[in-house]
């Protein structure tokens, strides 16, 4: 690195939750809620006010989003937001998972998820919504929700599918099996795999070859690239955070949420 990391003090971020630091042209966006980095209301709100001002920011160019700690990148939602089985607090919920996220997919400048443990749920679609992978060999990703009677709602059965295929996606959602970051590099969910602690250091490196390039020949790029893919996926957006609260009628919902929390096997309704 030309420079060590240094406060990014151009902005005050909405939250703590999400430590934001610069070196060069690159932001570095930690996730920082103990024990798991779950996303949350305050982080949720906070990520697209973050990328909005990166994005206005002419001097950044890049912008890492990684953990803090060593096991994990992010587990996701926090199932106790659920554990009521309100419809109302779902469809708020999935509204800004989707909002936050897509605010991610849509930074201007290059986007890298430094995947440093376990990218579970929500936190495998924030990777997701990055441009590029790179996950240490023993990261654990997996969309896990309908093991409790949920769905990826921030656009994971749609960005998964485009990166992997169709029968990958299916096997991690349907049947959730989870990858470590050996086999994510294997099926092309991840684009690098590396040592353990080595991810954020690999993502910098990939970050300042970045700076090398022109900003508005990148974001040009850029626009081409997902242009060739947007239209499809984002179709299915709304329907997908449309199902995710229609769960919420279901005894099922309830169920599976409650038996994550109290740490016993669900017993389904059925169909």
């Amino acid at each position: 690195m030309e420079h060590a990391l240094q406060p990014y003090t151009a902005l005050v971020p909405r939250t703590d939750k999400l430590v934001v630091q610069k070196v060069g042209h690159t932001a570095l966006v930690t996730i920082d809620n103990p024990p798991a980095n779950t996303w949350d209301s305050d982080t949720l709100h906070g990520l697209p006010e973050l990328v909005r001002h990166l994005t206005r920011d002419s001097d950044i160019y890049a912008l890492i989003i990684t953990g803090r700690g060593e096991r994990f990148f992010s587990a996701g939602a926090d199932l106790k937001l659920f554990a009521d089985g309100d419809a109302g607090r779902a469809r708020e919920l999935s509204r800004l998972f989707g909002e936050a996220f897509e605010a991610l997919r849509d930074f201007s400048g290059v986007s890298i998820a430094a995947i440093n443990g376990y990218a579970m749920g929500g936190g495998l679609e924030c990777a997701l919504a990055c441009d590029v992978r790179i996950a240490e060999r023993q990261a654990v990703l997996g969309l896990p929700e309908a093991g409790v009677g949920l769905l990826p709602c921030a656009g994971g059965t749609q960005a998964l599918a485009w990166l992997v295929g169709e029968g990958w996606a299916k096997r991690m959602i349907l049947c959730g099996e989870r990858v470590d970051g050996v086999r994510a590099e294997r099926i092309g969910l991840v684009e690098e795999c590396v040592e353990q602690g080595q991810a954020l250091g690999a993502a910098l490196r990939l970050a300042a070859q970045v700076s090398r390039q022109s900003p508005t020949a990148v974001r040009y790029c850029k626009e081409l690239i997902q242009g060739a893919r947007q239209q499809p996926m984002n179709s299915m957006l709304p329907r997908e955070r449309e199902r995710f609260v229609d769960l919420f009628a279901l005894e099922d919902t309830r169920e599976g949420v409650d038996a994550f929390l109290n740490k016993r096997p669900p017993q389904w309704a059925g169909k």
